[in-house]
């Protein structure tokens, strides 16, 4: 995938451009800097100790609508990482989808973190698991001291190709992971946009449904440098704080990713701007249906462009080329504060196209 770039970007590039590549290309939400900007006074006890980072268990715990252990990280590759650390040993082995953000873009930091972990791969459409797909990767395993053992499952929602599991689908995976002495993790990278899209609870998309561990993402929907791990089971936390202080995880002033954690739920954040940048991305994948390569469902759009209509797109507007090179594949992202006016140009660029 063609999505990273070793040289610098051009300025004139982003002044140019209508973006449409990332969600973490987004500014802060003003009410994540307005949180900071208050937090910002005096003194605070340092490395978690302050009323902010030690209030965060009881304002997810009212989220989730459950006793949680919460401690923030600084993205989602750390939040990912120590989680399946924690919950799996190097002689085991974590099974997630193969177009997983922990298998394609993590540079092998969950194997770093577990201290060598396998991370094995299942299949599906929509980087969705299937529960037959699950068991049948499953059923490879033996239980002998020659092979790793199944340890976690780790879904993503959204996936990386924008489609959503319910709370059912989370189920069936969820009693096949644990029937097997597994724990269930979820890289909640758009957990938001996932909530909104299905309107139900956050206790019913998590541990209503079996998951165990929760990543939950912040940055990509209107925040600075801060994300959570999310246990609910206080009792699975075990040595992740020894994990987290010894990554370098473990914030000294942690009264400022405390307080972006407390806007993001207590203000609504969440909703609101997951809300907007799922509403900016139906317009685009209703600008031109016929060309949906995945069923749309949150702030992602994929479409089978092919590549004369990439080149033509790529004057004015950012976007990455997706799946193997060749493939004419595009993916569109909307932020929360993605501007109604490039929503509008992609639109009727799209309508244009022949």
């Amino acid at each position: 995938m063609a999505r990273y770039r070793s040289t610098a970007w051009r300025a004139v590039e982003f002044a140019a451009m209508r973006y449409f590549k990332s969600d973490n290309t987004a500014a802060v939400s003003a009410e994540i800097l307005q949180a900071l900007g208050a937090a910002n006074q005096g003194v605070a006890l340092a490395y978690g100790a302050d009323r902010w980072s030690e209030s965060l268990d009881a304002a997810f715990g009212k989220f989730f609508g459950r006793e949680v252990r919460v401690f923030a990280v600084s993205s989602g590759t750390a939040a990912n990482s120590l989680a399946l650390a924690t919950l799996c040993p190097p002689w085991g082995t974590v099974l997630t989808h193969a177009e997983a953000h922990i298998e394609r873009d993590e540079c092998g930091a969950p194997e770093f973190f577990t201290g060598g972990a396998k991370l094995s791969l299942v299949g599906g459409a929509g980087a969705k698991i299937q529960p037959r797909d699950l068991a049948a990767r499953l059923a490879w395993f033996e239980p002998h001291v020659h092979g790793v053992q199944p340890r976690a499952l780790s879904i993503t929602q959204a996936t990386e190709r924008g489609a959503i599991y319910t709370p059912a689908e989370i189920r069936a995976l969820a009693d096949i992971a644990h029937e097997k002495g597994m724990t269930v993790h979820m890289d909640g990278a758009r957990f938001a946009n996932a909530l909104v899209a299905q309107q139900v609870s956050a206790a019913d998309l998590t541990w209503k449904s079996g998951v165990d561990v929760l990543s939950f993402g912040v940055i990509k929907n209107g925040g600075m440098n801060a994300e959570a791990v999310v246990f609910f089971d206080p009792a699975r936390v075990a040595d992740f704080e020894f994990r987290r202080k010894r990554a370098g995880q473990l914030f000294c002033k942690g009264r400022y990713a405390a307080v972006q954690l407390l806007a993001y739920l207590e203000t609504g954040l969440w909703q609101r701007n997951a809300e907007r940048a799922n509403r900016l991305a139906a317009r685009i994948a209703a600008a031109a249906p016929q060309l949906l390569s995945e069923p749309f469902a949150t702030n992602q759009v994929f479409m089978k462009l092919g590549d004369e209509r990439i080149a033509a797109l790529s004057g004015e507007f950012g976007f990455y080329p997706w799946g193997p090179t060749g493939s004419g594949e595009a993916r569109f992202v909307c932020s929360w504060d993605t501007p109604e006016q490039d929503v509008d140009a992609l639109c009727a660029a799209l309508t244009k196209l022949r």
